[in-house]
Parts: structure tokens; sequence; C-alpha cells
């Protein structure tokens, strides 16, 4: 079975080093043979000069705004082609093609319930009544006037991903609806001082704008606690899908509770109890019961390589990556099994490592060749340990359909294809 590298062994860096210079030079032989074998017409590889040495390439401000090359016009978002109708749906991040733990605003995962409304944000206007000592009415530009901070949080669907088959082929298939990036805008707190909260006021109602007038029910202590009404996004002004010109943000709550497109804040004493705290967003349990508000996202870890759709080139060294989450604070500790779960070992986190974040992690791993599946599990700084798919089930039922937060394991085939081991 496939043997992890013992990282605290002498002999692996040297075995690393080794394997790396072996291939390097094995791949320089291959360059070599396939820049002879293009002949001069095509002879960019070495010791050739590339036509692209050859003449001025673009000029400066050729893009006004920037975009990737087009070698990489491949990676986009991820939509099903098989969707009953776009208004009320999602799209989803290619987690399996990005590094590092910041996904770039073009990328970043959508759910809309009513479309993408296209707002003026010169008309637009939050504004913030019911259980407060002062009424208020804000445009963006008064926001804005409000000492700013910027976070680092990630943002997930409380579907991500459902419990029933057919399960996805690759990670952004399986748990796409997760991204991440700095958040900046005023703090909510700041913002109900500045209104008076009145005694009796526990729950805050937010409603959206868009066509669906999405409304959830957020508790006072959340709205004081790290909650915040955010107008830009990775440094720049929030795009229309992600609310512009202003949303909420609830670090760690379920995505849909961070309603885009913000109009309305009303202070009141009990939950409103809408559409999306009744018939949405809840879960029947075996007993008849249903588990309503249940706010936050739990830890959850996914390997993004290899994962399924990819393919290991040879046996040898490769890494082993992914990114782990919680909603209750900072990850604490990521183990990787590469025997199907017969055995752990701790991965080694990527700084910075932030509350309520993305945090990637590596474990090097030396593959022999033979069938092997991978898995990885969080855990996060409450002690709390990822589960299974089937340890979920045995406590949630077959009726379950929000907040999995299983364990997926990929399954690696003597010939390198990655697959999901549980399809």
């Amino acid at each position: 079975m496939s043997s992890p590298i013992d990282v605290d062994d002498k002999s692996a860096p040297t075995t690393r080093r080794r394997f790396l210079k072996g291939g390097t030079a094995v791949a320089s032989g291959a360059l070599l043979g396939a820049g002879a074998a293009a002949g001069a017409e095509t002879n960019n590889l070495p010791p050739g000069i590339p036509e692209w040495m050859k003449a001025p390439g673009e000029p400066t401000g050729g893009q006004l705004y920037g975009a990737p090359s087009p070698f990489e016009e491949g990676v986009v978002k991820n939509i099903s082609k098989t969707l009953k109708q776009y208004i009320s749906a999602s799209s989803r991040t290619p987690l399996q093609e990005l590094d590092g733990i910041i996904t770039p605003n073009g990328l970043f995962y959508e759910r809309h319930h009513g479309g993408v409304p296209t707002i003026d944000p010169a008309q637009h206007r939050l504004m913030l009544h019911g259980l407060v000592e002062r009424p208020l009415i804000f445009t963006i530009d008064d926001l804005r006037r409000f000492p700013s901070e910027s976070r680092i949080h990630f943002l997930e669907c409380s579907g991500n991903p459902g419990y029933t088959k057919p399960y996805g082929k690759t990670a952004s298939d399986l748990v796409g609806l997760v991204s991440c990036a700095e958040w900046t805008g005023v703090s909510l707190k700041l913002v109900l001082q500045e209104a008076g909260l009145k005694p009796e006021a526990k729950w805050v109602v937010a409603e959206g704008a868009d066509a669906a007038a999405l409304t959830r029910s957020i508790p006072i202590e959340k709205c004081l606690e790290d909650a915040m009404l955010v107008y830009s996004q990775n440094g720049e002004r929030l795009r229309p899908q992600q609310g512009y010109p202003l949303r909420l943000f609830l670090p760690g709550f379920e995505g849909n509770m961070s309603v885009k497109w913000l109009r309305r804040l009303h202070v009141t004493a009990e939950p409103v109890y809408s559409r999306e705290e009744t018939s949405k967003y809840t879960d029947l349990l075996p007993d008849g019961t249903a588990r309503e508000f249940s706010f936050y996202m739990e830890a959850k870890s996914i390997i993004t390589r290899p994962s399924g759709g990819q393919r290991l080139s040879a046996p040898g060294f490769h890494e082993v990556t992914g990114i782990a989450w919680s909603g209750h604070g900072k990850i604490a500790r990521v183990e990787v099994s590469v025997d199907d779960g017969r055995n752990w070992q701790d991965a080694r986190l990527q700084e910075p490592v932030l509350t309520r974040a993305l945090t990637r992690f590596r474990l090097p791993w030396q593959w022999d060749g033979k069938p092997a599946v991978i898995q990885s599990r969080a855990i996060d700084e409450t002690g709390y340990v990822q589960p299974t798919l089937a340890e979920l089930l045995a406590v949630r039922g077959e009726n379950y359909f929000y907040h999995n937060n299983a364990i997926w394991p990929w399954r690696i085939a003597a010939d390198g294809e990655v697959t999901n081991a549980l399809a």
C-alpha cells in the first residue's frame, strides 16, 4: 500500500531532492526531444529562442481591467448544465485549480434566489429601524464614513454538498460552494450603537434588495460579535454577484445569512420565521422534529490535489494539498490518510492560520504506483473532529439536506487516475 514520506526521517529531504533532480533531468530530456521533433517552425523549447522573445508584446494599458492568460481560459466557475432554471441557482468555485487560500473575485461561488439585480448605489439605501432609539437611513457614502476594517473569512453555502447520490466527480462538484476573501466594510456593532439598541432587542432581521427579498433573522449576539456591513471584496468594490453595493457578512455562519444587496435591518425581540427559516434551511430529523437556526458551518476539509478528475503522472514524490475551515474558529490540525483511513498523520498547515478562514494544508507523499485511497479530516480549535459520511447519516438520517461536512476520500488507480471513492 502507498506510504507517506516520514517528515522526521533525515533521509526524506534527500529522497525528495534526488527525485526532483532526477525529474528535472527527465523533463529536460523530454523537452529537448520535443523541441527537436517540432523543428525550426515551432522551436520554442530550449535551446531554441521562443517566438515571444522575437517581438514586443502587448503594450501597457492593452487591458484596462486585467484578465487571466488565455492559456488559463478553462479555469472558470463550475455551473451545472442540467438545472431547470438559472434564476434561483448556484455556481461553484474550481477549488482544484486554485492555490493558497484567497479566491479570486471572478471565481467566487454564487448562490442566488431571485437573480442578480443591477443596483445604482446612488439610489440604494440601508434602513435601520425597530427596537432602536434612533431609526436611521444610510447611503453608501454614509457607511463609508464609519471607521473601516478588513478581515479574511470564508463563505460557504449550507448545502455544500447534499447527502444523497449522485456525488460529484471533482472537488468543485463536491464542495465548490465555498470561497474565501478579504472583506472590507464597517462593523455592524458600530452601526447598531449609532442607532442605540433598546434593552429588548434580541434579533436583527436582514432583508436583501433582490427579487426574492431574501430575509434572515440573526441573533443579536452575532451582530455584536464580528458581523460586518461589507462594500469591498479583495480590495475592490463588491461585484453584483456578491451583493453590490452592500452586503451583510457573518463570519462562520451559513452563507445565506450573509444577505446580499442589503437594504433593511429590522431590530426585533423575536425571529421573523421567514421563508428561508421555515421551508428553507431547516432539516427534518429521524424522530420527526426539525432542526432550525443551524447557523454555524462545522469543521471541514477537502484534498484538492490530487483530487477527482486529475491524474498522477508517475509514481514517486507528490504533494498532497487541500483546504480546511471551520465556522467555530481556527483550524488546529489536519490529518491525512493515504491508506483508506487505517492510519493518519498530521499535515503541515500553511500560514496564515486565521479564524473562520480557509487554511491550506500540505503533506509530502511518496506514491508507490499501487492503488490507494487518500482523505483528510479537520480538527478545529474547539476539538471538534470532522466526521465520516456514515457517521453523519447515522445521526441525521436520509431526509437531511444541509450541513454535510463529511470526510471525502479520493481513489487513486494504478494508472494514476483519481476518482471519488464514494461515488
